[in-house]
């Protein structure tokens, strides 16, 4: 069984991070590629090795991701 999840990416220092807000699983790379491949490892270990009450506890049914514009200065 698959399931699409989501993963934000962003630069930290001189990689990327990133991230799974669905079941909150973070993983890092040198590059955005190298990131998000190793996020899936991550997740694909995570369903692995957690039990069915841990998924269930950290599995979001609906995350957001979207911009917001804020004045400043």
């Amino acid at each position: 069984m698959n399931i699409r999840l989501t993963a934000i990416v962003e630069r930290e220092d001189n990689g990327y991070v990133a991230l799974c807000p669905e079941v909150d699983v973070a993983s890092q790379g040198g590059t955005v590629a190298e990131a998000r491949d190793n996020l899936g490892e991550a997740l694909a270990l995570f369903f692995e090795t957690a039990t069915a009450e841990e998924v269930g506890r950290r599995l979001r049914s609906e995350v957001y991701v979207t911009q917001i514009e804020v004045a400043v200065g």
